[in-house]
């Protein structure tokens, strides 16, 4: 099994609404998004699609602990997924890590993805974001788009994996 950049993306001046893979490859079996970023509107988390789908099919369950703390959250048709960041609201400067796995890309069957997140503030808080959830869409997925407020140096590289 490999593992291949496809792309990064970093955001330039002034940040921007939005990072989008186009013409995704199609020799791989699964994507992996890295994400190095930060909000900013306050939000922890930006939204992802996969092939401009706006409409009402993604689910996903999120749990959430900040080491004296645990929630959770179920979404079920909602018009996007999370993938999570730093919150604007935190340290300066501190940007969060998160990655999303997607397994079987080129299928024609509904995509399942799974995600995993780190943010801190300084000492007085750190949430990690476990979630997982599906897409209905059965086409395989040639674009993914994050979107959101998203600050200035926040970085997306794209990963490919591949069987060999």
């Amino acid at each position: 099994m490999g593992m291949q950049l496809i792309e990064t993306i970093e955001v330039g001046a002034g940040g921007a609404a939005s990072i989008e893979f186009t013409s995704i490859p199609q020799d791989g079996t699964d994507l992996q998004v890295v994400l190095s970023s930060r909000s900013t509107d306050g939000n922890n988390y930006f939204g992802l699609q996969f092939n401009n789908d706006t409409g009402s099919n993604y689910n996903y369950k999120l749990l959430s602990g900040t080491g004296t703390a645990v929630s959770s959250a179920t979404i079920t048709s909602g018009s996007f997924l999370r993938i999570y960041s730093g919150d604007s609201d935190y340290t300066a400067n501190t940007f969060g890590n998160s990655s999303a796995y997607i397994p079987n890309y080129t299928s024609n069957s509904a995509k399942s993805y799974s995600t995993d997140a780190l943010n801190e503030n300084n000492s007085t808080a750190s949430i990690q974001n476990l979630g997982a959830g599906s897409w209905t869409g059965t086409s395989a997925i040639t674009s993914l788009k994050i979107y959101g407020a998203i600050a200035q140096y926040s970085t997306a590289s794209l990963y490919k994996i591949t069987a060999d």
